[in-house]
């Protein structure tokens, strides 16, 4: 019996053993493993990659009233006999961005014979954008798309387009005839930009009932006019501040202008009663 003790605390010691030599196993493994995940850590991280460039802030980030950036006097002189002296504002889900005002009349010469005027001005402001450009860079991309508009009116004649200096920081004239309604019409279009702000302006018209039709001149000279001030609109009232930090209005989404850009004014317009019409009224005494 008392040989038997010993025996059995050798045989719990034997097998004890492989216990520890697991264990033992665990802590190297342990160790190894924090060796690798200490030597695997990011090294890239203490350098950084370059931020990207700013793009330069927009000049302008507001626009003003359309139908108030064309003075009276001026509006009174291209358009004589105005439907609506205050003009036809277009409509807008955003004014800061985008907005459009348009005036159209009659002047009745009884049988001397008429004059139809139609003056629109558009007014569109973009954003500097991190991803898209500057404001400055976005509004010269509109403003060559605006002049391939201008000169691609459907059923326009004698197209002919020419760079004009002294209005904003660079301008286009763009001229053509259009047939329609019975009538020969004479348009000038152009393309402005200042800025981060594109203004396009179209004045087109017609003689009715034996009236002369206007010369291209005319329209050309008339249309510069009315351009030049809406210019000086946009750079007088507009707020010459940066946009707020990550501010992004599209003016390419959401809004609408008055009338057709110009191209689609003629007699049938809207709620207007078709300049023809009016032509062949009484004629005044």
């Amino acid at each position: 019996m008392h040989r038997s003790a010993p025996r059995l605390s050798r045989i719990l010691a034997c097998a004890a053993v492989p216990v520890m030599l697991v264990a033992v196993g665990c802590s190297s493994d342990s160790g190894s493993d924090g060796k690798k995940n200490a030597g695997s850590s990011p090294s890239g991280s203490a350098s950084a990659k370059p931020s990207e460039p700013t793009v330069e802030p927009a000049k302008f980030s507001d626009l003003p009233d359309p139908c108030g950036a064309i003075g009276k006097k001026t509006v009174e002189d291209l358009v004589p006999d105005a439907k609506k002296k205050g003009g036809t504002a277009g409509q807008s889900s955003d004014l800061s961005a985008r907005g459009s005002c348009s005036w159209n009349g009659l002047d009745d010469k009884g049988l001397k014979g008429s004059q139809y005027r139609w003056l629109d001005v558009g007014l569109t402001r973009f954003d500097s954008d991190q991803a898209l450009g500057s404001g400055a860079e976005r509004a010269t991309a509109d403003y060559t798309k605006q002049i391939a508009k201008a000169k691609a009116a459907e059923g326009a004649t004698k197209v002919a387009a020419e760079a004009t200096a002294g209005i904003g920081e660079e301008a286009t004239v763009v001229t053509y005839g259009l047939s329609k309604t019975d009538e020969d019409f004479e348009y000038a279009t152009v393309v402005a930009r200042t800025g981060n702000v594109v203004v396009t302006l179209t004045y087109n018209g017609a003689g009715f009932a034996g009236g002369k039709k206007p010369s291209s001149a005319d329209m050309v000279e008339g249309a510069q006019k009315a351009v030049k001030e809406a210019i000086g609109a946009v750079e007088k009232t507009a707020e010459a501040t940066p946009p707020a930090k990550g501010e992004d209005k599209d003016a390419d989404k959401g809004t609408e202008k008055a009338g057709d850009d110009g191209t689609k004014d003629s007699a049938d317009s809207g709620d207007e009663d078709s300049p023809k019409e009016k032509a062949k009224a009484t004629p005044k005494s």
